[in-house]
C-alpha cells in the first residue's frame, strides 16, 4: 500500500508531515484553512498535485468556518481565504487550479448550505481523481520503460507529492506494476533533501531497490553508464513545453542530453499552464536558512549572501517526451500538448 499523504475525515483535513520524514512517519489533523496555509508554506505538504488538492481542502474548511448566513458573505469570505492559500507557494500552478475549480462550484451554489455542501463533495472528488490519474499517467509512462532500466529521478515526484501513488514515482511504479525489473537513483536534492528523507523513504518503504547519490554525482553517474532514464515531475509547463521544476532539474536534463540519455517530465494536466509566458512566472525565493545550515548546525559564515530558488526552467528541447493522464506529448510540443488537451 502507498503512503496517502492527505485525507478529508470527519471535517478535518488529515495529512503526512513531511518535515519529519524519514525520522518519523507522523500525522497532523487541521480544521482551520489557516493551518492548511501554513501547512503549505512551511513544506509539511509539499508536491504541485498535492498542494493543489490541500488548497482545494482548505477552501472546504473555510467555508465550514464561516458562520455566513448570506451566499455573497460566505462567498467574500472564500474569496479571502483563497488568497491567503494562493499566496503561499506561486510557483506551482496547481495551487490556483485546485482554488479556483472550489470557488467556481461555491459561485454556482444558490445557498450557503448548498455551498458548503458542494465544496466539500468537490474537494473529495478531487483528492479521489488526482490518484486516478496519477495512475492512468503512470500506466502511459511505463510503456517509456524496459526491464532491467536504471532510472533516475529528481526531488520528490511521488505519493508524497499527490494525493497518492505519484506522478514519476507513479510512472516507476507502474512500471514495476507491469512486470519489468527497475531499479531507482534518487538525487539528495539540496537544500531541503526531498530526494534523500522523501523519495528514497517511499521507495524503500514500498520495498524498491534503490541508492541514494549527492545531487553533484549525476554527471558521473551518467559518464559511468549507471543510468539509461530520467523521470522527474513539474510544478509548472508552458504550452511551448517549458518546465519548471525543483532547482537542479534543469542541470540533469542539460547533462542527459550531453549523454543521450531519455528524459522525460510525469505531471498531469492540471499542472499545464497554457496561458502564461516565461515572464510571468514567478520563480519562489526560499529562506537563506536553508543553504547556511543543516537542521541546527551551522555550514556557513555569519552575514553571507545567500541566493536560494526553489526552482528553475527546462527549455523543450531537452525534453525527451511530457508524461499525462491523456497520453504522452512529444516534441514540437505546442502542438502535442493541445492535442492532449483536446483528447480531453
Amino acid at each position: 500500500m502507498t503512503l496517502k499523504t492527505l485525507e478529508w475525515k470527519n471535517n478535518s483535513v488529515i495529512m503526512i508531515d513531511q518535515t519529519k520524514l524519514p525520522n518519523t512517519l507522523e500525522f497532523v489533523t487541521y480544521t482551520d484553512f489557516n493551518q492548511i496555509a501554513d501547512a503549505i508554506r512551511t513544506l509539511v505538504v509539499r508536491g504541485a498535485p498535492a498542494i493543489g488538492v490541500s488548497g482545494a481542502f482548505g477552501l472546504a474548511l473555510a467555508a465550514l468556518q464561516s458562520d455566513a448566513k448570506e451566499k455573497d458573505e460566505l462567498i467574500n469570505y472564500l474569496e479571502n481565504a483563497k488568497k491567503v492559500l494562493f499566496e503561499t507557494r506561486p510557483t506551482a500552478v496547481n495551487l490556483a487550479w485546485g482554488l479556483q475549480k472550489i470557488m467556481q462550484v461555491a459561485k454556482m451554489a444558490d445557498t450557503v448550505d448548498e455551498i458548503r455542501k458542494s465544496v466539500v463533495e468537490t474537494a473529495k472528488k478531487m483528492a479521489d481523481e488526482d490518484v486516478q490519474i496519477n495512475m492512468s499517467l503512470g500506466k502511459n509512462g511505463s510503456e517509456l520503460f524496459n526491464d532491467n532500466d536504471t532510472v533516475l529521478t529528481h526531488c520528490n515526484a511521488g505519493a508524497l507529492a499527490t494525493v497518492g501513488y505519484g506522478t514519476a514515482l507513479g510512472v516507476i511504479r507502474a512500471t514495476k506494476e507491469s512486470g519489468k525489473n527497475i531499479k531507482v537513483i534518487v538525487t539528495e536534492t539540496r537544500p531541503v533533501q526531498q530526494g534523500s528523507r522523501l523519495t528514497a523513504f517511499e521507495l524503500k518503504h514500498d520495498g524498491f531497490a534503490v541508492s541514494l547519490i549527492p545531487d553533484t554525482a549525476v554527471g558521473y553517474i551518467m559518464a559511468n553508464k549507471l543510468v539509461n532514464k530520467i523521470v522527474v515531475g513539474a510544478d509548472r509547463i508552458l504550452r511551448t513545453g517549458r518546465v519548471y521544476n525543483k532547482i537542479g532539474t534543469y542541470q540533469i536534463a542539460t547533462m542527459a542530453k550531453q549523454h543521450n540519455i531519455p528524459f522525460y517530465v510525469a505531471a498531469p494536466l492540471s499542472t499545464f499552464d497554457l496561458k502564461s509566458n516565461p515572464e510571468d512566472i514567478i520563480i519562489e525565493q526560499r529562506d537563506s536558512s536553508e543553504v547556511t545550515g543543516i537542521g541546527d548546525k551551522k555550514t556557513a559564515p555569519d552575514g553571507i549572501d545567500v541566493i536560494n530558488p526553489a526552482f528553475d526552467m527546462t527549455p523543450p528541447e531537452l525534453i525527451s517526451g511530457i508524461i499525462t493522464e491523456n497520453g504522452v506529448a512529444k516534441p514540437p510540443y505546442e502542438d502535442s500538448i493541445k492535442k492532449l488537451f483536446e483528447a480531453n
